[in-house]
């Protein structure tokens, strides 16, 4: 498999850290965005949308993050990520919708002002990451993890942009239960760190 991604996306690090923790071997293909590369006539082939991530697994190619979560779960049937029974499965459904909205709007967006200028209103990305995190906070004080009482694809889908939420301005000190399940992922075998910026709450004093 090969997974064009971006080290600093964490898009592309959900995608790399789920084939990491299932012990998948995969080629990891830098796309450099400053020359452009995702707008090349061979990227845009593989994804029209000109975005990281894409896995290529030997002619198969998956784009969208959630999607190559789904994908690679399903390819090597790997249901205790990916829950086969209907009402696990929809449980899962529902946090990757997370993934895709609040998540997005939230804490990544906060993080994308201090990454690359990004053009949104930090009280307003900010406020949103704070709702998610009473949410998650709510969620994870009473159980380890989102889904199923093991981690699952849901659990993959929010860690990156939870954990570098700080990078956007956004404080995790106050919501121990999710600082708690943090450390729970970054536990598991196979864990792939994901890159630290040093931006935001994190800036180097």
């Amino acid at each position: 498999m090969k997974l064009y991604y971006v080290p600093q996306s964490g898009h592309a690090h959900r995608a790399h850290l789920f084939l990491s923790l299932l012990g998948v071997e995969h080629e990891l293909i830098h796309v450099d965005l400053s020359k452009q590369e995702h707008k090349t006539a061979d990227f845009l082939a593989m994804n029209r949308f000109g975005q990281v991530p894409v896995l290529d697994d030997d002619g198969v190619i998956v784009a969208d993050s959630t999607a190559i979560l789904v994908y690679v779960a399903r390819k090597y049937q790997r249901t205790d990520w990916m829950p086969d029974s209907l009402v696990e499965a929809t449980q899962v459904q529902r946090w990757l919708s997370v993934a895709s909205g609040q998540l997005m709007y939230g804490p990544c967006a906060a993080r994308l002002i201090n990454l690359v200028g990004a053009p949104y209103r930090p009280e307003e990305v900010i406020a949103r990451a704070h709702a998610l995190l009473n949410i998650l906070e709510a969620e994870l004080s009473e159980r380890d993890w989102l889904v199923a009482g093991r981690p699952t694809i849901a659990d993959v889908a929010l860690y990156s942009y939870i954990a570098r939420a700080p990078e956007g301005n956004v404080d995790l000190v106050p919501f121990p239960a999710v600082n708690a399940w943090l450390a729970r992922m970054e536990a598991l075998p196979g864990f792939a760190p994901f890159v630290k910026t040093p931006i935001g709450l994190c800036a180097v004093a």
